[in-house]
């Protein structure tokens, strides 16, 4: 028994383990899943279609076996009217023992061919109604899986899109634009440097311009200062 129990978990276990991945497969081919309900439900209208089949040739057994009790029930009652027109009693007895068992049988076979008649449509009905449900999952299949592949489109180019690094791409613009920004003060440094060794020239050149300026100064004062000492020198004499 407790061999019996292990082995039934076992088969339990790997069942779960079996519907697990047979879901987890249909779920990423959800095609499988849509074609697997609609190939059940194509079996279950199969079944139903024999099922009706069976019924309404049972209601058309019924039908025939009223129509032959119905015409049987008449002709006895036309026998039944000549016999007693005639004044055969006997076979009046006779003809109405056989009617009132048609009666009965022929009454019978109307409820037969109503329940079998309703029976049928029934049948006919559940039958058209699993062919529309087979139609409906067929167009919902295509329609989702239609949805499906657009969606799955739109999450790779997503993917892609976010996949994508910039990274690179902007070090190389960060790259150039820095070799431009260096290239650029190159030519301001060049510039530059010329302009400070043309300032630093004219300074040199304007101090020394100052000192020959001061210079000259120096010598006029002199010479103004020899003048005027020669002057007083004459005056005094």
């Amino acid at each position: 028994m407790a061999n019996i129990n292990f082995f039934d978990r076992i088969g339990n276990l790997w069942s779960g383990f079996l519907s697990l991945w047979i879901t987890d497969v249909e779920k990423r081919h959800p095609e499988i899943a849509y074609q697997n309900a609609i190939d059940a439900m194509i079996e279950k209208y199969s079944m139903l279609k024999s099922a009706t089949a069976s019924i309404i040739r049972r209601r058309q057994d019924v039908e025939a076996r009223l129509k032959s009790g119905t015409e049987e029930l008449a002709s006895i009652t036309a026998d039944l009217e000549g016999a007693i027109a005639t004044g055969q009693d006997d076979l009046a007895v006779v003809l109405i023992q056989k009617k009132n068992a048609l009666d009965t049988s022929v009454a019978a076979l109307k409820g037969d061919m109503e329940q079998a008649q309703k029976d049928a449509d029934d049948a006919k009905d559940s039958l058209l109604q699993v062919k529309g449900e087979i139609d409906k999952l067929k167009a919902e299949k295509d329609r989702m899986l239609a949805q499906m592949l657009s969606a799955q489109a739109r999450v790779k180019i997503q993917n892609q899109l976010e996949g994508l690094s910039v990274d690179a791409e902007v070090r190389a613009l960060d790259n150039v634009r820095e070799h431009i920004k260096n290239t650029v003060a190159e030519a301001n440094l060049g510039q530059e440097l010329r302009s400070s060794d043309l300032d630093v020239r004219l300074a040199k050149l304007r101090q020394s311009s100052g000192a020959v300026t001061a210079k000259q100064q120096l010598e006029e004062m002199k010479k103004a200062r020899a003048a005027q000492a020669a002057g007083n020198a004459g005056k005094s004499m």
